[in-house]
């Protein structure tokens, strides 16, 4: 009977440690798929405004979101969420999507992807702060030293980027700094609402509806409002390049980043999926030493190394 129970117990110990690390490894996707998003985003930036891109890529994202969620036979899923659920959904979509996101895209417009991103990122620090006081997290002294780790290695990483700040004026690096800032404060209170919507659930079905409903409900919220947010319409002037590029961008953070996030809460704790969520630096950092062959700086490896590092303790605790 005890080694019956010992073997079970194995087995459940081991079922708890690889759904751990599967949610992890789906926080990690989501930072990858956020160093692509960004890319495009800047490049659209470059012919139309933060609020009309914003528009556009809500509108066009949610719409392949939904298309994708009806052939898939997941509206029943919908129907059977809770309010308390929905408003969570719809709530972390306004704070995160709208006005986080919007500021995020002109932070980008103003100060560039090697600045804005870095700064963003820094939404981990919030993030604990949200986990350990709203969903009644124990923050380890790993993770937390881990957080920690990321955050300088972030900071690190951008610090080489200052002669990209040559021709820009102090007062757009200090506003487009602090709308990144504001970026991160707003994205660590949808994260930590989106954790709360997914509280309690293991299936990649709910994951997708909470994230598809989130994105859809912005979205006509923006369309509506448009003539008061957008009042010379420029979303209905963007040419179609423009388009292709935002909503690739959308499907890639939306889609895809914001998918492997809400799903990393289902699987593992917020106070260890948000830290491994926010590495994107590294991967803009691996992706500029790979296509761009930029020098590796001391300062650069290093940076490396604590994100690195600071995941692997994230991992082990």
């Amino acid at each position: 009977m005890s080694v019956r129970y010992l073997t079970a117990s194995h087995k459940i110990s081991y079922t708890k440690q690889r759904e751990k690390m599967i949610g992890e490894l789906a926080a990690l996707g989501a930072a990858i798929s956020w160093t692509f998003s960004a890319i495009l985003y800047k490049k659209a930036l470059q012919r139309t405004k933060p609020i009309s891109a914003n528009i556009i890529r809500l509108s066009c994202t949610a719409a392949i979101l939904l298309v994708f969620l009806i052939a898939v036979d997941k509206l029943p899923v919908l129907t059977s969420l809770s309010t308390s659920i929905i408003v969570l959904a719809v709530v972390s979509g306004i704070i995160g999507l709208g006005l986080g996101d919007t500021l995020y895209l002109s932070s980008l417009n103003l100060i560039g992807v090697s600045r804005a991103v870095p700064i963003t990122c820094t939404y981990p620090l919030f993030g604990l702060l949200w986990a350990a006081l709203l969903s009644k997290e124990y923050v380890t002294l790993g993770v937390g030293l881990g957080t920690f780790a990321i955050v300088l290695g972030i900071w690190l990483l951008s610090y080489e980027k200052e002669s990209s700040l040559l021709g820009m004026s102090k007062k757009a690096l200090v506003k487009g700094a602090t709308m990144a800032l504001a970026t991160a404060l707003l994205w660590s209170v949808s994260i930590s609402m989106m954790d709360l919507a997914v509280e309690g659930t293991r299936t990649l079905d709910q994951a997708l509806v909470v994230n598809t409903l989130r994105a859809s409900v912005i979205a006509l919220l923006f369309l509506v409002l448009s003539p008061i947010v957008d009042r010379e319409r420029g979303f209905l002037k963007v040419d179609k390049k423009t388009v292709v590029t935002l909503t690739a961008g959308g499907l890639v953070a939306l889609g895809i980043g914001w998918f492997f996030l809400t799903y990393s809460f289902t699987l593992t704790m917020a106070s260890r999926a948000i830290p491994i969520s926010s590495t994107t630096p590294l991967f803009s950092a691996l992706a500029d030493v790979a296509l761009l062959r930029e020098k590796v700086t001391a300062k650069s490896a290093l940076g490396s190394v604590l994100i690195v590092g600071g995941i692997l303790l994230a991992f082990l605790n």
